[in-house]
């Protein structure tokens, strides 16, 4: 660990590579503001699952106190200790389920001397158990479900509008305050699933029913889905763990609804001169609304002065950043707005000719870029009773611009 630790300070902390190779040893590491977490092996060991492991952790420590700095670090030493001890077993990993732990380490410590032999034998069941991510006997008094459809749209488009490539990441996030041990079942229009019920093709299904069907690439799930009835029916069934959890994360690339359509026009005047106009196209429906919404235009370096005209939002020359930067708060679908800059540009002796980088944007949209869409969300609870209808549900869709660029 010495090793890694003089190799990150020679590095001045810019280590580009997360395995770094020392002496036939592999140190995997992630990076939390200026906290490096650390897993070492001298084995070939499974990357990816690291990787996991390392990310699980952060989770956990977060669920305990919150950010990951070197103050929170120092204050609980301890329970690091602690949570690690029961994490890890010999090199293994084991139980990281948050909930799980939050039942037999606490903040002060292991709360043995107070709990019952009743108690104890519940957290052993849970831990040992095939539930291992929820506990029996809670109780609400409102049964009520939250979830959130989270995507990121990315996207690279060529001064001509030609699309080179497009990705929606998502990820389904529940929160969960359900009493006793409930099974739910989370539908939602993927196509397979639209072409097993109905018969044909998703396409005419879609069409005969009015609601599109999406093809999802892959897809990744929480450990709580029965991954066999996924495989044979492609339901989506699972006793949820109670409080929030991510459900699935999934990742498609055909028949993206794009939320934005950036159209540059830049024109050299001379040597010394450059015009820019943007504009931008909202293109989805009248009564949606975006919000947050940031243009980036880049300037060459050798920029001396800019002056811009925009007539919806405002915009800033940032000499830091080499960019022009665009604000607006809100605009509504199949809207457009447009910036013109004068950019004034110093002599120089370099022949080389600017690169022009792409322009980007970020933005946040009431939507679901992708086109996926929550078909049901049920609940059973045989044991207690209260049905499906009992249940308060809430189902929210945002998109967000993950690296969403045009060339110019």
């Amino acid at each position: 660990v010495d090793a890694f630790r003089v190799n990150v300070i020679h590095a001045r902390q810019q280590v580009r590579s997360p395995v770094t190779n020392i002496a036939r040893t592999s140190f995997f590491h992630v990076k939390r503001s200026n906290i490096w977490l650390a897993a070492v092996t001298k084995q070939n060991v499974n990357a990816a699952m690291v990787f996991e492991f390392l990310y699980k952790m952060c989770d956990v420590m977060t669920a305990y106190f919150g950010k990951i700095s070197e103050e929170n670090i120092k204050n609980n030493f301890v329970l690091i200790y602690e949570l690690l001890d029961e994490i890890l077993d010999f090199g293994y990993p084991q139980n990281s389920e948050t909930g799980a732990l939050k039942t037999f380490i606490t903040q002060q410590g292991i709360k043995s001397q107070h709990q019952t032999k009743e108690e104890q034998s519940q957290i052993t069941s849970q831990v040992t158990g095939q539930i291992g991510w929820r506990r029996e006997g809670i109780k609400y008094r409102r049964n009520e479900l939250f979830l959130d459809v989270l995507e990121s749209v990315n996207l690279l488009m060529s001064p001509q509008g030609q699309v080179l490539s497009a990705h929606v990441s998502g990820r389904v996030v529940m929160k969960s305050y359900l009493s006793g041990m409930p099974e739910c079942k989370f539908g939602m229009n993927d196509k397979i699933v639209i072409e097993k019920q109905g018969k044909g093709t998703a396409d005419e299904t879609g069409k005969r029913s009015g609601k599109q069907s999406i093809a999802i690439d892959d897809c990744t799930f929480h450990q709580c889905v029965r991954l066999s009835k996924f495989d044979s029916e492609r339901s989506i069934s699972f006793i949820p763990p109670d409080g929030e959890f991510e459900l699935m994360r999934y990742r498609t690339t055909k028949d993206i609804i794009l939320p934005f359509r950036v159209i540059p026009l830049v024109r050299e005047v001379g040597r010394t001169k450059l015009e820019v106009k943007v504009v931008i196209k909202s293109n989805f429906k009248p009564s949606l609304l975006a919000q947050k919404i940031e243009v980036r235009i880049p300037t060459p370096l050798n920029t001396s002065g800019v002056q811009v005209i925009c007539m919806k939002g405002k915009a800033k020359y940032k000499a830091s950043e080499n960019a022009i930067v665009w604000k607006i708060k809100r605009m509504a679908g199949m809207k457009e707005s447009q910036i013109s800059a004068e950019i004034e540009l110093l002599p120089t002796n370099d022949k080389k000719k600017w690169a022009r980088p792409p322009i980007s944007m970020n933005f946040e949209v009431p939507f679901a870029p992708s086109g996926l869409k929550v078909r049901y969300l049920k609940v059973f609870e045989p044991k207690l009773n209260y049905s499906d209808h009992d249940v308060i549900k809430w189902v929210r869709y945002i998109g967000r611009s993950g690296i969403y660029e045009t060339r110019c």
